[in-house]
């Protein structure tokens, strides 16, 4: 939940989940864990179907009065930009647990420190090569069933927020997951310098491009 920190900063979540937005969420859920389709040509239907749907829905609540959006921004902002959705950018991943769940500081936008607990290491492979991502959950939470999932990739800065993007994911019992990073989001201090969110860490930096998800649009950079 979006909630005021210790310095005045407004505190992003981790993931969209702000009541106005549940009905996003729920959308983002049936189409990343849906795997009903017969074949590919399906599977990309749904996919583009489905996360079309996703896309609108999220502007709609960007555009109401729960948008981290101020409203001077939101004509340069919205619709959100995002690149072509593709199934290539939609992998499946293993989860290596982290048997001692370390801690890790993670900087932020407004200059704080952030607490979190890496869960394991997402290892999957994209565009042929063999990469990975570590998931977190925020040091002292109850809740361990949302993965935290933030990174930046060769487009942060030019085609991206510089400050990278994030995922999130379901926690699963069998270890098994779906990367779709046709749902990669820019974290809200892109919209609003007041959010104060955390930045991916060393070992979050992809080497590859990764166009796919939420991009900059045009010249609005952010703050």
């Amino acid at each position: 939940m979006v909630r005021l920190a210790a310095t005045g900063q407004r505190r992003t979540s981790l993931r969209v989940s702000a009541a106005a937005f549940a009905l996003v969420s729920i959308v983002a859920l049936a189409a990343v864990f849906s795997g009903c389709s017969p074949g590919p040509p399906e599977d990309e239907r749904h996919l583009l179907g489905e996360t079309a749907a996703y896309r609108e829905m999220k502007d709609k609540a960007f555009s109401g009065a729960e948008s981290p959006i101020p409203q001077d921004r939101r004509g340069a902002l919205l619709p959100l930009a995002y690149f072509p959705i593709s199934l290539d950018y939609r992998v499946p991943a293993v989860l290596q647990r982290s048997s001692d769940r370390p801690t890790i500081e993670m900087p932020t936008s407004t200059g704080q420190l952030r607490t979190m607990m890496r869960v394991g290491r997402l290892d999957f492979t994209l565009r042929g090569q063999q990469l990975g991502l570590s998931a977190f959950v925020e040091a002292g939470s109850r809740d361990l069933n949302r993965l935290f999932v933030p990174f930046t990739d060769l487009t942060s800065g030019t085609e991206t927020y510089p400050a990278g993007r994030y995922l999130d994911l379901d926690r699963t019992a069998t270890g098994l997951y779906v990367i779709d990073f046709n749902r990669a989001y820019h974290p809200f201090c892109y919209y609003n310098p007041t959010y104060d969110c955390p930045y991916p860490p060393h070992e979050n930096r992809l080497q590859i491009p990764v166009r796919a998800g939420e991009r900059m649009k045009g010249d609005a950079t952010g703050p």
